[in-house]
């Protein structure tokens, strides 16, 4: 779109002839007219820059305006494409949330069902080790008492050995022991007593292989506690690293 204005120099009500006519005439001394005619071809030449500037700025409107509307529509069609995937993508995000939820809560009560059974396991791995322990110190007074009375026995030292705390302790263990035959008990008694005479030479008798053979059940019985014992704290600590 042009923008030309165009001022005719006879809308002065003067023509070419005449203004060369005046201009011929003027000499030395400066014409009004020519001065008019100067000012009006200045605003002439103003004009029309102006005019073609503001077509320069209409055209580069247009051309912003219709390339700027077929981004617009672009920008639009691509964002309602991506509705549906940013739909289902928030739907996915909702559902992880829920089951990272509901995880959660679950991992909540395991916890506490762990500490709980961490604290009984702890309670009875105790309560298993004092008993244990007792028993392994019941063990041990037993078979030094009867390694005592085999090497004692051995020796022919019957009359010192019957007066010492292990002959007290062996003959208390055969009257307690269920795993002995009757004969063997009432037979280690009665020596143990000193109701055999001092003259009894029990190294080629009978009471040395009861002896020995209370020392391998008891021992054999120490070495079955203590496999049973190193198991249940294998198991304790296994549970403990879990």
């Amino acid at each position: 779109m042009k923008l030309v204005f165009l001022l005719p120099i006879a809308a002065f009500g003067l023509d070419a002839s005449q203004l060369a006519d005046d201009g011929a005439n003027a000499g030395s001394r400066a014409n009004p007219i020519r001065k008019v005619v100067t000012m009006l071809q200045k605003m002439q030449t103003k004009i029309t820059a102006e005019g073609k500037r503001e077509e320069e700025l209409y055209e580069k409107f247009a051309c912003y305006c219709k390339t700027g509307s077929s981004d617009l529509s672009a920008s639009i069609s691509a964002a309602e494409n991506k509705v549906p995937a940013v739909t289902s993508q928030l739907e996915a995000t909702k559902e992880k949330l829920a089951q990272t939820k509901a995880d959660l809560k679950q991992a909540i009560v395991d916890r506490a069902a762990a500490k709980d059974a961490i604290a009984k396991a702890t309670a009875i791995r105790e309560k298993e080790a004092k008993a244990f322990a007792a028993e392994k110190e019941e063990f041990d007074t037993n078979i030094a008492a009867l390694d005592k009375a085999v090497a004692a026995l051995e020796k022919g030292m019957v009359g010192g050995f019957l007066q010492t705390p292990a002959a007290k302790a062996i003959r208390q263990l055969a009257v307690n022991s269920q795993d002995m035959v009757d004969m063997d008990r009432q037979e280690l008694v009665a020596f143990l007593s000193g109701s055999q005479g001092v003259g009894y030479a029990p190294q080629s008798g009978e009471i040395v292989g009861i002896l020995k053979t209370m020392l391998s059940t008891m021992s054999k019985a120490l070495a079955e506690s203590t496999e049973a014992e190193n198991s249940a704290i294998s198991t304790y600590e296994g549970m403990m690293a879990a």
